[in-house]
C-alpha cells in the first residue's frame, strides 16, 4: 500500500491505495471528481522528492504528495 497526501488547500483527507506506479495513482485519483480541477496544477512528491514522471515506480510503504501551486508575497 501507497499512502497518498494532499496538502494545502487540497482539503482531502490521505488515502492509502495499491499502487505500482504513480500512473496507477493518477488513474484512481481521476476518478475522484472533487480532485480533478487539482490533478493537472499539482506538484507530485515520492517520499518527498518532486518527481517528473507518471512511470515512477512505487513500492509498499511510498508516501506520494500532491503539491497545490502555492503564491505569496
Amino acid at each position: 500500500m501507497v499512502r497518498v497526501e494532499f496538502l494545502g488547500p487540497i482539503g482531502k483527507e490521505p488515502m492509502e491505495m495499491e499502487a505500482r506506479s504513480l500512473k496507477d495513482v493518477a488513474k484512481r485519483l481521476q476518478e475522484d471528481p472533487t480532485l480533478k480541477q487539482w490533478l493537472g496544477q499539482c506538484a507530485v512528491a515520492v517520499n518527498d522528492q518532486i518527481v517528473k514522471s507518471l512511470d515512477t515506480p512505487l513500492k509498499s510503504g511510498d508516501k506520494v504528495s500532491l503539491l497545490p501551486p502555492v503564491c505569496g508575497g
